[in-house]
């Protein structure tokens, strides 16, 4: 004899594991490698991972690159960015990657637009911050301004 779980609880089982698996599933989606998020315009030289970036416009899309593991942190909560001018990669740099709730709990700012970019130059100017809002999941990548203008 089988016991037969009544179609309401069935029903909210698959509403809960479609609410848990589908951010997640978008959140892959939006960061595949070569997808690109936006063109940004800097309006000054800044560091990347490192390298240069000279003021200017620039294509920026995810990169294969694999991010190292944090302790504590989603491995989805990271991804590289590659800045481009002409098709050639001039940098990268990681971004802190948010969807949703999370973005509120950071963020104390509207984000841009869907489908926009914002870049600011933080108090202090220190850093300039590139902020994607790419289909509804937000990049933040950190960049500090580079000492020579």
């Amino acid at each position: 004899m089988t016991t037969r779980a009544p179609r309401s609880v069935l029903l909210r089982a698959v509403a809960a594991i479609a609410f848990v698996v589908t951010p997640a599933a978008m959140l892959a989606q939006a960061t595949m490698p070569g997808a690109s998020l936006a063109t940004v315009r800097l309006p000054r030289a800044a560091m990347a991972d490192g390298q240069a970036l000279a003021a200017g416009t620039y294509a920026v899309r995810v990169s294969d690159a694999p991010v190292p593991p944090v302790v504590g942190q989603s491995p989805d909560g990271t991804c590289w960015v590659e800045f481009l001018q002409s098709g050639a990669v001039k940098g990268r740099e990681l971004a802190t990657v948010l969807t949703g709730s999370a973005l509120k709990q950071v963020a104390k700012e509207a984000p841009p637009a869907a489908g926009h970019a914002r870049v600011e130059l933080l108090v202090g100017a220190v850093y300039l911050r590139v902020w994607i809002n790419h289909a509804g999941t937000n990049y933040l990548v950190h960049l500090p301004v580079s000492s020579a203008r």
